[in-house]
């Protein structure tokens, strides 16, 4: 989730007329359907866990299932943002658990993947390095006031990693395996150079 801009005379977007004091708008409440979609994601990451590793058996219904439970999730992730900064509901606590839950979520496919032994772990150690160490250099950024926005390399690295957990999840057929692996290592690929490039474009902006 990410700022958005007031709406007219400096009301929050999608609560015209609401108050404002001093040219300040009021926050919007914590209580709000992006919130709940962020917190979902968060307390159904354990059932999502289970169906993963209760679903390594080939043709398992509890692997289809883990792939639909990780669809829904995904779809949150975009709903929460989209419906957040359309109705002018980006709170603190949405900004800090959205990044949370995507890590969260995305850290525990691949740990279970290690442990069904279908992925080696140095893979997830790249992963997880990166991700959460990029999130708190973020978080670390904004706190000095600079923003840095996701790039280009940083939603491919989102739809890599989303493809490539799909396809661990999917019961496929053996000859599926090889593309798989393929796009797997090519999203750990993506993700390690995407958190490189990150701090390299930092370094190059603030000299």
């Amino acid at each position: 989730m990410s700022d958005v801009s007031a709406g007219a005379m400096g009301a929050p977007e999608g609560r015209p007329g609401a108050a404002v004091s001093d040219g300040v708008s009021p926050k919007p409440s914590n209580w709000n359907l992006p919130n709940f979609l962020t917190s979902l994601r968060i307390i159904v990451i354990p059932l999502f866990a289970w169906l993963t590793l209760e679903g390594q058996a080939e043709n398992n219904a509890h692997a289809w299932w883990a792939l639909v439970v990780f669809v829904l999730l995904m779809i949150t992730d975009k709903l929460d943002g989209d419906i957040a900064r359309a109705r002018g509901l980006v709170t603190d606590f949405g900004k800090i658990a959205d990044p949370i839950a995507d890590k969260a979520l995305m850290t525990t496919a691949f740990v279970c993947f290690n442990i069904i032994g279908i992925l080696p772990w140095w893979a997830t150690a790249l992963i997880v390095i990166r991700e959460f160490g990029i999130t708190i250099w973020r978080f670390f950024q904004l706190r000095r006031g600079t923003v840095v926005p996701a790039s280009k390399g940083g939603k491919m690295k989102t739809a890599l990693q989303t493809l490539a957990v799909a396809l661990y999840l999917a019961p496929l057929p053996g000859w599926m395996d090889i593309p798989s692996q393929v796009v797997m290592y090519a999203a750990v690929a993506v993700t390690v150079f995407t958190g490189i490039q990150y701090i390299v474009d930092s370094r190059k902006s603030s000299s």
